[in-house]
């Protein structure tokens, strides 16, 4: 026997069983609360009438018992599907994976199941694909991302073949156009951040689009130009770069600009990606930010953060736009309860000044 492994006394002729973890039911729920399956469901479904007792005592149960029930088979047994979609179609993977944790969490705490569904935006025959997969799938609705969700025609069409849905779109203020959303106001944000340039004392600030099918692009160049005109600083059409919210067009970007006899002292990319490329080609040609330039980025992700130096941003708070864009959803679903009388919801990106921006060197 090996030095320091204690035998455990047992005939060896005896049979070690393995343990079986079993999955609890619904039914094991309702005997261990002692109230009817009905109750349980009607619980799990946060449908009315349950009284507050009752309710917390099924709720202790399935805490206990670490109940999930199960979105496939509660769909099959009842005309009610518990299962929604998330539609997206964005190059920026923090962004994706944010809104997906955002939706997930809140199909987790209801019962629901989540099918993501990445798709081409530009495809002519988009409408027709997302109402296959909702219909194929049985999804009792959609979360619609950026930027499917800012095409009214889509949104229509999807909407007159029954789907519901709530879109998370970029705008300074409620739509209003009938149709549920989480709106993101990108453009006082674009504002707040170009106006720490020039109150920093920038007035050559270049400014890098991200994908114009985006709406939050054009929402980021409207609070940038806006900023412009109201510290009278006249727009220069030499300093603003078409492009992709990516590092790649970040980088390209900014080095059109350096090349530039009159080149920019602070550059503003559309979000960080842009940003974080933005800073390696100041790096390549021998440039100390933010003395010699200054960058700042949009939505606060790990790129943000990675960099050196860390980049200044917008902290867009995407899991928790995502969660309420779910959160309203279900709001909607739910049976018998009474449609929504607020107006849609909108969050504000705050400013975070890091080390990316500072003053400009003094001219010589």
């Amino acid at each position: 026997m090996t030095p320091g492994v204690r035998r455990w006394d047992r005939d060896p002729r005896e049979t070690i069983h393995p343990v079986t973890l079993r999955r609890f039911t619904i039914k094991d729920v309702a005997e261990r609360a002692q109230v009817s399956l009905k109750t349980v469901s009607r619980v799990i479904n946060n449908e009315a009438g349950v009284q507050a007792s009752t309710r917390d005592r099924v709720q202790v149960a399935i805490a206990e018992l670490d109940y999930q029930p199960d979105p496939s088979a509660r769909s099959l047994r009842s005309a009610q599907s518990y299962a929604i979609g998330l539609m997206y179609d964005n190059p920026n993977p923090y962004y994706v994976i944010a809104v997906q944790n955002g939706v997930l969490s809140v199909c987790r705490e209801n019962g629901y199941g989540l099918q993501i569904h990445p798709c081409d935006s530009s495809s002519p025959n988009l409408a027709r694909e997302l109402i296959a997969i909702a219909q194929h799938a049985r999804l009792a609705g959609v979360v619609l991302a950026p930027p499917m969700s800012e095409r009214n025609e889509l949104v229509k069409e999807l909407v007159d073949h029954g789907i519901s849905l709530v879109r998370i779109v970029s705008a300074a203020a409620d739509p209003q156009d009938g149709s549920a959303c989480v709106f993101v106001d990108d453009r006082d944000a674009a504002y707040e951040i170009t106006e720490h340039l020039i109150q920093l004392g920038h007035s050559r600030i270049g400014f890098l689009w991200g994908g114009k099918s985006h709406g939050s692009s054009w929402e980021r160049h409207k609070g940038y130009e806006d900023a412009l005109r109201d510290y009278g600083i006249a727009y220069d059409d030499a300093l603003v770069i078409e492009g992709d919210y990516s590092f790649d067009d970040g980088f390209r970007g900014a080095r059109r600009l350096l090349a530039l006899a009159d080149r920019p002292t602070a550059v503003f990319g559309s979000n960080d990606e842009i940003a974080a490329g933005v800073l390696a080609a100041a790096r390549s040609s021998g440039m100390n930010v933010p003395y010699d330039l200054s960058i700042a980025g949009f939505e606060d992700s790990p790129f943000s953060k990675q960099s050196w130096p860390a980049l200044t941003t917008a902290r867009q708070a995407t899991e928790e736009i995502a969660r309420h864009a779910a959160q309203r959803l279900l709001q909607e679903l739910r049976e018998n309860a009474p449609k929504p009388t607020s107006s849609n919801e909108g969050f504000s990106p705050e400013l975070v000044v890091r080390g990316s921006t500072a003053p400009p060197r003094p001219k010589a």
